[in-house]
């Protein structure tokens, strides 16, 4: 993209008198030389694959290492069970988020959006929003070009890999881009859809990444329905006029500096935090061993 950062985003869009999301669209038309129908269809199958992913989750599969599946359908059962803490739309997030990073690891279907790691934010807020309200598939397109352009800003500034920058990068990114899609789809405007982002990085900066055995599994899968739920409470924050006393550009820029700060050894290489834990080293020794 054309732009830089997210002020430079939201300024350009201001200029233009257009939405955010037609920013980046109007932008990728001019990067790759296409119609807006090319590039709308492109948002269209990658909406539709998120989709299907969720359509074809199978409770009773199990990932190859045996860590991974099931715990998508216990939260789709307690989901249809009364429960007076959480809402319906709560818990169909949480079910999806699970539900799609089980399949990732299930290799039913690998979505990355933006990391195989954190695959499961992004249409788990979507998907479930366009069950809840209705939204038509338009407009769920609209939003995944907001999540877009804001994926694109942390990647030049900040980086989304975990080597790079831990689990932080992956899931914190995950969670911004679903919370400023959610913004958008709330009706925010530019302003509370890049603070809503930003507030959901911060609730995530310093997430190291420790993965069991080496594997996008332990405790990948779980942190995508914790970063899910961040990313609703924070579009709901942005909402209701909160908004982030660092200002958005900022938050991404200490992101980086935190990343490159956090040791090696938490940086998926499996050499501490939960991948060294007793447990990880026993299933790791077993896996090897099989």
């Amino acid at each position: 993209m054309s732009f830089q950062t997210l002020r430079e985003w939201k300024e350009t869009a201001e200029k233009n008198g257009e939405p955010l999301w037609r920013a980046v669209l109007r932008d990728d038309l001019a990067e790759r030389d296409v119609p807006e129908a090319d590039s709308r269809a492109e948002m269209r199958r990658m909406l539709l694959a998120m989709r299907e992913a969720d359509a074809t989750y199978d409770g009773s599969l199990r990932s190859v290492s045996g860590l991974s599946g099931g715990d998508g359908a216990l939260l789709e059962s307690f989901r249809q069970q009364e429960n007076p803490l959480l809402g319906e739309y709560v818990l169909n997030v949480m079910a999806k988020a699970a539900k799609m990073g089980e399949s990732n690891a299930c290799m039913r279907r690998i979505v990355a959006a933006p990391t195989a790691g954190s695959c499961g934010v992004i249409p788990a807020v979507l998907l479930s929003y366009a069950e809840h309200t209705g939204a038509p598939d338009e407009r769920l397109e609209e939003a995944l070009y907001v999540a877009a352009g804001i994926g694109e800003v942390i990647a030049k500034n900040a980086g989304i890999a975990g080597a790079e920058g831990g689990c932080q990068a992956e899931m914190g990114t995950a969670s911004a881009m679903a919370a400023g899609a959610l913004a958008y789809l709330e009706g925010c405007d530019a302003d509370g859809i890049l603070h809503a982002a930003a507030l959901a990085v911060k609730n995530m900066l310093g997430l190291t990444c420790d993965p069991v055995a080496g594997l996008v599994e332990v405790p990948c899968v779980k942190r995508n329905v914790s970063g899910a739920v961040n990313a609703v409470i924070c579009a709901e924050m942005a909402m209701a006029g909160v908004r982030s006393r660092i200002p958005p550009d900022e938050v991404v820029g200490a992101m980086r500096r935190i990343g490159r700060m956090i040791p090696a050894s938490l940086r998926e290489t499996g050499q501490e935090g939960l991948a060294v834990t007793p447990t990880a080293q026993r299933v790791r020794k077993e896996l090897r061993e099989r």
